[in-house]
């Protein structure tokens, strides 16, 4: 990521947390961590759903636009795991867990994404075996 990319996505993360929790009051704390968690679980969630999704994919192009989402729900999700930290909605000994499985995750996805997308269309198409397993 360039290092213009890199600073603007900062000080996106750190306007979000500055607005989460900007106020102390219980109601809105406790809405700011309703709307977080229910972020944190859609993006987690999601990222196993696509993966289910591709797995009964009828073109290698359906295929790898099913496992692109789900490479981007991972990053979603160490984004929401991230700010939920931040906003001490989770403890950061969770919060370093679920980021590092978050992170593998979707470091394997990525692999299963580039292999898919570079494999040669006159391979057979199996969706099952396009994680190099086989």
């Amino acid at each position: 990521m360039g290092r213009m990319r890199h600073e603007i996505t900062e000080r996106a993360y750190r306007l979000a947390l500055s607005l989460v929790t900007m106020r102390g009051d219980p109601w809105f704390s406790e809405m700011v961590q309703r709307e977080v968690l229910r972020q944190l679980v859609r993006a987690g969630t999601s990222v196993s759903a696509n993966l289910e999704e591709a797995t009964g994919a009828q073109t290698k192009a359906d295929f790898v636009a099913k496992v692109t989402i789900a490479k981007k729900e991972a990053l979603e999700l160490q984004y929401w795991i991230r700010l939920a930290e931040g906003a001490s909605i989770i403890q950061a000994a969770e919060a370093r867990a679920l980021g590092r499985e978050a992170l593998a995750v979707g470091q394997v996805i990525s692999a299963i994404a580039r292999k898919a997308r570079h494999s040669s269309n006159r391979e057979p198409f199996d969706p099952v075996r396009s994680d190099g397993q086989g």
